[in-house]
C-alpha cells in the first residue's frame, strides 16, 4: 500500500485492448527544438527510435514533439512514451541522450493502462464537482477498470448517484482539459491539502520522506491529484463512451476497520465502446456462473459471519471436494509422489528461521503458547509467552520430515505431497465466496532433487499439470515466468541458474511459445525462487492463476536440509514448491463458473435422479434407483405427486445432468426415459442398458 499510495488514482494494471489509428509519418515536418546535429551543436541530444534511426534533438524536446516531427498521424495517435524502458508523459522533457518508443493505441497494454489511469481521475473530479466538500483518498485501477474512495460530507453515496457523475465524466472528457505535471515540495503540498479541508490527502503526504518531491497532476487548471503518474495528454483522448459506473460498496481508510468509513465508486474503463459492450457481456454472463449463486441453488456449501473466511461444505458440495480428491491423489500416486500430513500449529520460531515470519507476519493467526497453573486457577503464559502460529504453507513442515534420517542421493527426488489445511488472514475486504478464504487446503507437494534432476522434475510436471487441466475441462492456459523481486533472499548466482533452469524446463517440454502464452513476468517471484505461474482460461474468457512450480535454493539452506552425496559429503537437495489445482476451495469455485454448475458426470453430486410421471410407477422408480445406486451411480428418486414438467424445471435449476422419466409404460416394460441436461428431447433405454451407460460415463477421466 505504500508504495502505491502516493499514486492517488494512479495504481495502474495491464489488460490488451486495440485500437487502430492512422500513424503514417509526413515528409519534412519538423517541430521548434528539433534539428539536424553539426559539429557546432554538441549540445544537441541523440534519440534512439524502435527501428534504430535517430533523431538529434535540444535539450528540453518533449516525445511529444519528436512525434509531431515524425508525422501529424503519429502525432494524433501518440499517447505516452517509453523512454529508456520507463513509461513517460509526452511532455516529458529529454535530458540525456535516449532511447524513445511512443505509444498509441495499438500497444495494447499500455493503453489500457493509460486509459484507466485516466478514468479514475476523472472520476474524482466529477465527484468533487457534484458533491462540493467530499474529500478524496486514494483510487487505484484494476483488472477491467478502476475505483475511487471518497469520504462524502454529508452522506453515503448510493448507486442512484452513479448516473449523475457518469454524466459529469462525460462533460469533463468532451472539455478536452490538458493533464499537466507539477512537482511540489512535500511541506507545500500538506499545507495545501490542510488548507482544502483535505485531511485524508494531507495526512498521507506528512508520512513521507521529508525532503521528497512530490507530482501531481493539473486537470486543466482547476483540480489536481496527487500522482506519480503518466497520464494520457488530455481527458478528450478518453472515449466518453468507453466506460460505466458500476456499483457502490464501503470501504475503510488504508483498509483498516478502525478508521473512517469511506464510499468506494467501481467502474470499468475501456479503449472504444465495442470493447465495453463486449467486456458488459462477459459480465452479465459471469453473473450467470457466479459461483455463490449456483452453490446455493445446488446447496454445495455456504458461508456465515460467525466463521468469516471459512467454508461450511453441505454434503453435496463436500462430494465434489471427495470426488476431486480422489482424482488428484490417484494422480500424484502415479506420478510416484508419496503422501504425508503434518502439524497444523507450529512454534514461531521455526516460522522465524525459515523467513516466513518477516514476510507473512502480518497474514498468520498467532496464538501464545499456554501451560495449566500450578494451582489449576487457570492458564498461565509461560515466560514471555512463546508464540504458535497457524501454517499460512507447508513447505517447512515438509523439510521437517525430509530431515528425519539420513537421505542419500539415491533416494532423491523425493515428492511429497500433502492436502494441507492452512489459514491466512486475510482482510475482510478481500475475502469473496470461496475464491478468497481464511481457511484452505492445498494439493501442495514438495519435490526436494538434485541439481541435475531439475530440469527433468520441472518437465515432468508440466506434462501432469497439461493432462489433469484437459482432464478438469481446461484446454486453454498460459505459461508466465515471475523473475527476481528486489526483496529476496540468496545470491544473484542462484538466481541466475534458477530462472534459466525454469526456462529450459518449459523448453523441453515443448511450451515456451505463443500458443502458451509464454510470459516473463520481472519482479513477481517470491522473496525465495523464481516461479512459473499457470494461468487457466475459462469457458468465458477469465483467467484465473493456480498451478505453481517454484525452484528454491533458499529454504534447504536455511532450515538445514541435506543428503548424502555420490562423494560421501553432504549437499544441499533444490526444493521444488509446486501445486496444480491452488487451493481446493478456489478452483471448485473456478470449476463452478467454468461449467456453470452443469459438471461432468464423474464430478456432479448428484449424477441421476428417477422421476415419476404417475404414482402408479412409484415402486418401480424404488428399485430402479437400487439398482443404480448398486452400481455405484448417485441417485436420488421424485415422486412427489407434482407434474412431471414441474419436476423437469426443478432438478434443471438443480443441474441434474440426467433426469430418468418413469411412467406407467416405463415400469410394464422394464424402461427409462432419459433427459439430458441441455439437450432437446429424451432417449429411452432398458433400465440395464441406461445404468450401464451412465456407469461408463461416470467414471473418473484417469479411470477410463
Amino acid at each position: 500500500m505504500a508504495e502505491s499510495a502516493q499514486i492517488g488514482g494512479c495504481s495502474v494494471a495491464n489488460h490488451p485492448a486495440a485500437l487502430d489509428l492512422d500513424c503514417a509519418p509526413s515528409q519534412g515536418s519538423r517541430p521548434v527544438g528539433i534539428a539536424e546535429k553539426s559539429p557546432k551543436m554538441a549540445e544537441l541530444l541523440t534519440i534512439t527510435l524502435p527501428d534504430g534511426s535517430t533523431r538529434e534533438v535540444a535539450p528540453g524536446t518533449t516525445p511529444g514533439d519528436v512525434a509531431a516531427a515524425i508525422g501529424p498521424g503519429l502525432a494524433k495517435a501518440a499517447l505516452a512514451a517509453r523512454v529508456d524502458g520507463e513509461l513517460v508523459d509526452l511532455a516529458t522533457p529529454f535530458e540525456k541522450d535516449a532511447a524513445l518508443a511512443l505509444v498509441t493505441g495499438r500497444d495494447e497494454a499500455e493503453a489500457l493502462e493509460l486509459a484507466r489511469h485516466d478514468y479514475a481521475h476523472v472520476l474524482a473530479e466529477a465527484v468533487q464537482s457534484l458533491f462540493p466538500g467530499t474529500q478524496i483518498t486514494f483510487g487505484p485501477s484494476t483488472d477491467d477498470g478502476f475505483y475511487y474512495d471518497f469520504a462524502p460530507r454529508d452522506r453515503q453515496f448510493t448507486e442512484e448517484d452513479l448516473p449523475a457523475i457518469e454524466a459529469e465524466m462525460r462533460k469533463i472528457i468532451a472539455a478536452n482539459k490538458p493533464l499537466r505535471r507539477e512537482v511540489w515540495s512535500r511541506q507545500a503540498l500538506i499545507d495545501r491539502w490542510a488548507a482544502a479541508g483535505e485531511s485524508f490527502k494531507a495526512e498521507w503526504a506528512a508520512e513521507l520522506p521529508e525532503g521528497e518531491e512530490l507530482s501531481v497532476y493539473w486537470s486543466g487548471g482547476d483540480w489536481f491529484d496527487m500522482c506519480r503518474g503518466p497520464h494520457l495528454p488530455s481527458t478528450g483522448k478518453l472515449d466518453p463512451s468507453a466506460f460505466k459506473l458500476t456499483r457502490v460498496s464501503g470501504a475503510y481508510w488504508r483498509g483498516d476497520q478502525k478508521n473512517a468509513m469511506l464510499s468506494r465508486i467501481y467502474g470499468t474503463g475501456w479503449l472504444n465502446k465495442k470493447q465495453l459492450d463486449a467486456h458488459m457481456t462477459r459480465l452479465e454472463e459471469a453473473g450467470k456462473r457466479d459461483h455463490r449463486k449456483i452453490g446455493q441453488e445446488m446447496d454445495l456449501f455456504h458461508l456465515q459471519s460467525e466463521a468469516q473466511g471459512s467454508v461450511f461444505w453441505h454434503p453435496k458440495g463436500y462430494l465434489i471436494w471427495r470426488q476431486l480428491e480422489a482424482y488428484v491423489r490417484r494422480r500424484l500416486d502415479n506420478a510416484g509422489y508419496v503422501e504425508v500430513k503434518t502439524p497444523q500449529l507450529m512454534d514461531a520460531r521455526q516460522w522465524e528461521q525459515s523467513g516466513h515470519w518477516g514476510k507473512y507476519r502480518e497474514n498468520m493467526f498467532v496464538v501464545p503458547d499456554e501451560v495449566p497453573s500450578a494451582d489449576d486457577e487457570g492458564p498461565i503464559l509461560s515466560g514471555e509467552a512463546d508464540l504458535m502460529a497457524l501454517k499460512p504453507m507447508n513447505c517447512p513442515a515438509h523439510v521437517l520430515i525430509f530431515r528425519q534420517g539420513i537421505t542419500s542421493y539415491r533416494e532423491l527426488p523425493i515428492r511429497m505431497a500433502e492436502f494441507g489445511c492452512c489459514h491466512r488472514n486475510e482482510p475482510h475486504g478481500a475475502l469473496h465466496g470461496i475464491m478468497r478464504v481464511r481457511q484452505f487446503t492445498q494439493d501442495d507437494a514438495h519435490i526436494f532433487c538434485r541439481e541435475d534432476q531439475i530440469v527433468d522434475e520441472v518437465r515432468m510436471f508440466c506434462d501432469l499439470l497439461d493432462s489433469m487441466y484437459k482432464d478438469l475441462g481446461f484446454d486453454s492456459y498460459a505459461i508466465k515466468l515471475a523473475l527476481r523481486p528486489d526483496k529476496r533472499f540468496g545470491t544473484e548466482e542462484m538466481w541466475d541458474r534458477a530462472e534459466e533452469d525454469l526456462r529450459n524446463a518449459v523448453r523441453l517440454a515443448g511450451r515456451a511459445g505463443p500458443e502458451y502464452g509464454w510470459e516473463e513476468l520481472p519482479g513477481e517471484g517470491a522473496f525465495y525462487s523464481p516461479k512459473l505461474e499457470f494461468h487457466l482460461t475459462d469457458a468465458i474468457g477469465r483467467t484465473w492463476q493456480c498451478g505453481t512450480i517454484q525452484l528454491d535454493y533458499v529454504l534447504p539452506e536455511r532450515l538445514d536440509a541435506s543428503y548424502v552425496g555420490e562423494d560421501g559429503n553432504r549437499h544441499r537437495p533444490v526444493m521444488l514448491h509446486r501445486a496444480i489445482l491452488g487451493t481446493f476451495e478456489r478452483f471448485i469455485g473456478i470449476l463452478i463458473e467454468h461449467h456453470a454448475g452443469r459438471f461432468p458426470l464423474w464430478l456432479a453430486p448428484v449424477q441421476a435422479v428417477v422421476a415419476t410421471i404417475v404414482s402408479d410407477a412409484d415402486a418401480y422408480a424404488e428399485a430402479a434407483v437400487a439398482k443404480l445406486k448398486a452400481a455405484g451411480i448417485r441417485t436420488e428418486i421424485d415422486i412427489r405427486n407434482e407434474k412431471i414438467n414441474y419436476k423437469v424445471r426443478e432438478h434443471s435449476l438443480a443441474k441434474v445432468p440426467n433426469l430418468l422419466v418413469v411412467g406407467k409404460r416405463e415400469a410394464e416394460e422394464g424402461t427409462v426415459a432419459i433427459r439430458r441436461l441441455g439437450i432437446e428431447g429424451q432417449q429411452v433405454l432398458a433400465l440395464d442398458d441406461a445404468i450401464a451407460m451412465l456407469v461408463a460415463e461416470g467414471k473418473a477421466p484417469d479411470l477410463r
